[in-house]
């Protein structure tokens, strides 16, 4: 089976810079996550298909709905799985966010075959879907695309959708509260323990954390996918790591570490190690942590440069705080040329931990640790210029601090002095910067509130809509129980004429499927036995190596007739090389009687285009046995194939032979009825070919030549569908 995958482009927006304030959680800047969703339906019926297992490649693992439906946490490149047992399995790439369409025709109906495409969704799905591709660039379009789908949502499922994207839009620009009524909002349509681990989540974050290890402790773990008990344990160590309960927050991160482990889920085993480590840290366990970070270290170096950078970054802070500074500074030079290597492709934000500048700042100030003059001041420089060409002003005052300290420390007071006015300056510049973001977010606070009210007055407003439309169509009950029994009558009426129709064109169908099987096994047997008597010739002849030789040919045609056999169209390629070997059988028992060419047009595509198995043999075998045998002089068969339109080809057979009447007075009364019933079978096969395939394939016999041989011409059509 081949999959079909179509690539879809997103186009991707520059990441514009929010507001908020983060909360100090022990998770990294990873490389961005992401959910995508889709369908699993059959391409024949367009029925969804339940159950199917849908996974990332040592990543997330989630199955389909009732709907066929699904969604689940990718990043950029990961490799979609999907598998199930009525259907082969289907990889696909994961370019962008999007959604996905999977069709597949089940092996218990036909031979299997599936592809993936861009999903031709409805106007919600639309909707829905722009409301995630803007949510990190312009949370004013994502959040207008998330109440126009609310106001087209038609279903409690549609409207637990909308709430969860509204409450990942707020959980990205860090409203947590309004994340958490989103959350609970979107549970109260359905359940669902994705959404429950997301309100788990947004409740830590908004520093609810007796709320969120409630909502933990409520989920039936036994429920959830193996990814979702990564996630489970992740965030439970998460709460108790907040909440300074360090004991119990390792024994969660070591029950994570171990699923991960256990069904190879190797993102999450480098997750848990690193957030092992960090807990070890803190609790005071420094030799324990020591060991956990140079495993995650280890570990993310066989991810990608993204994720052993983050590590690198991550384990050099931990040697600075064990004060082992020159292992801190040798990571992190190797994490910028990480940095220079990946921005290649994309800048790292200020906020990151990754930047360049701050990665100088820390290697100087490693230096400065060390009382090494020298070579801390060159980092502290350039930090400081990088700082300032992108605008970082946090790491510019940093690290023109740490430069006065370092000339004073190397008793150059006058250079001191000097970057020590510059460090003022440029405290009272970030004091303005930090005054102007707090009334901006305040701002962007009363905005994005005022946005989600009328949201929610937008439900309400539906939902007394709903309740009045509800109450006109009780008013009009009785009214309209005769006109809707009238409709059903009629339903029952067309229905039952369409299902008898049906069975009578299935039936019809089925007779015709019949049908041609019973010509192909008239077929097969008459053309075995004509070729049976040219080796019988051969033996008759006492000419043993000629008849093993056309044997063994023989036997090579057999078995491709036989492959064909249940074939009712094959490639014309295929047909093509059947012919070849067939024709070279009968030459080479009649070779002084015809010399033959197969010519085909320069423009034909011959692996394009279809025609029943054994469909030109008969004719052939008919213009060397009736036409050329009894010819007194050598013959010509000329097979030619012309392709004269792209959905159209023209296969001509001629010969020079003696012609149809001619050899009709040859015949014997046994041949007679024999050819008959052969070239009979032919006819009967193309008649029920071109009912079931609408005019497939169009045959001609005419007279070739104006002579006393006149020989035969046939002219074979063959159409696309």
């Amino acid at each position: 089976m081949k999959t079909y995958i179509q690539n879809i482009i997103i186009v991707c927006s520059v990441l514009v810079v929010h507001f908020g304030f983060s909360q100090k959680v022990p998770n990294l800047e990873r490389e961005e996550r992401f959910v995508v969703r889709g369908v699993v339906i059959e391409s024949d019926t367009g029925k969804p298909l339940e159950k199917v297992n849908i996974e990332i490649n040592g990543g997330a693992y989630t199955t389909t709905n009732v709907q066929g439906e699904f969604k689940i946490e990718v990043k950029k490149n990961d490799e979609l799985v999907v598998r199930h047992r009525d259907f082969e399995t289907v990889y696909y790439s994961i370019r962008s966010k999007e959604r996905i369409r999977v069709e597949v025709m089940p092996q218990r109906k036909y031979t299997s075959g599936s592809y993936i495409s861009k999903m031709s969704s409805n106007t919600f799905n639309n909707l829905i879907d722009s409301a995630e591709v803007y949510k990190k660039t312009d949370v004013d379009k994502s959040l207008q695309f998330a109440a126009d789908a609310l106001k087209s949502s038609s279903s409690s499922r549609q409207n637990a959708v909308v709430y969860e994207i509204l409450a990942d839009i707020y959980m990205y620009w860090k409203q947590y509260d309004l994340s958490v009524t989103n959350y609970r909002i979107s549970l109260q349509n359905v359940r669902s323990n994705a959404i429950e681990l997301k309100l788990a989540n947004a409740y830590m974050y908004n520093k609810n954390y007796q709320e969120s290890l409630d909502i933990f402790n409520a989920i039936d773990i036994t429920t959830l996918s193996n990814w979702q008990r990564t996630v489970y344990y992740e965030g439970m160590g998460n709460v108790y790591y907040l909440i300074k309960k360090y004991q119990e927050s390792i024994a969660a991160y070591k029950e994570g570490l171990a699923i991960a482990k256990a069904h190879l889920i190797t993102p999450k085993i480098t997750d848990f190690n690193s957030l092992i480590a960090k807990a070890y840290e803190t609790f005071g366990a420094v030799n324990e942590a020591k060991n956990f970070y140079q495993n995650s270290l280890s570990l993310a170096e066989n991810e990608n440069k993204g994720r052993a950078l983050e590590e690198k970054v991550k384990v050099a802070d931990f040697q600075n705080r064990a004060q082992a500074y020159d292992t801190e500074i040798q990571l992190r030079k190797q994490a910028l040329d990480d940095i220079e290597d990946i921005e290649i492709d994309s800048m790292f934000d200020n906020t990151s931990a990754l930047t360049s500048q701050k990665q100088k700042y820390k290697i100087g100030n490693a230096y400065a640790l060390q009382k090494d003059f020298f070579k801390a001041i060159p980092f502290l420089k350039e930090s400081i210029e990088e700082a300032d060409d992108r605008a970082d002003l946090v790491v510019k005052k940093d690290a023109t601090r740490k430069l006065s300290e370092v000339y004073r420390d190397a008793g150059n007071l006058e250079k001191a002095l000097l970057v020590s006015r510059e460090y003022e300056r440029l405290v009272d510049e970030i004091y303005i910067k930090k005054e102007q973001e707090i009334s901006q977010a305040a701002r962007f606070r009363e905005d994005i509130t005022s946005k989600q009210n009328r949201i929610l007055s937008l439900e309400k407003d539906r939902v007394l809509s709903e309740s009045k439309y509800q109450l006109t169509i009780a008013r009009n009950q009785n009214q309209k129980i005769i006109i809707y029994a009238l409709i059903v009558g009629l339903v029952l009426l067309l229905t039952t004429l369409y299902f008898m129709r049906k069975h009578i064109k299935q039936q019809r169908l089925n007779n015709n499927l019949l049908a041609l099987k019973s010509l192909r096994s008239q077929m097969n047997p008459h053309f075995i036995f004509n070729a049976l008597n040219s080796v019988n010739s051969f033996i008759a002849m006492n000419d043993e190596r000629t008849a093993n030789r056309y044997l063994s040919d023989f036997s090579m045609l057999m078995r491709a007739v036989l492959e064909n056999s249940e074939e009712d169209f094959i490639l014309l390629e295929k047909e093509l090389e059947l012919l070849r070997l067939y024709i070279k059988l009968e030459h080479f028992r009649f070779q002084d009687k015809f010399d033959y060419t197969i010519n085909v047009g320069p423009k034909v595509k011959v692996n394009t285009f279809q025609i029943p198995p054994m469909l030109l043999q008969p004719y052939i075998e008919n213009a060397v046995w009736h036409g050329l045998r009894y010819k007194k002089t050598k013959g010509e068969l000329h097979i030619d194939i012309v392709q004269k339109s792209s959905e159209e080809i023209t296969i001509t057979i001629i010969d020079n032979g003696i012609g149809r009447q001619q050899s009709r007075a040859l015949k014997t009364q046994n041949q007679k009825k024999y050819n008959s019933k052969g070239m009979g079978n032919v006819k009967k096969r193309v008649q029920i070919l071109n009912e079931m395939y609408r005019d497939k394939v169009d045959v001609t016999i005419d007279d070739y030549l104006d002579k006393e041989d006149t020989g035969t011409k046939v002219v074979v059509k063959l159409r696309r569908d």
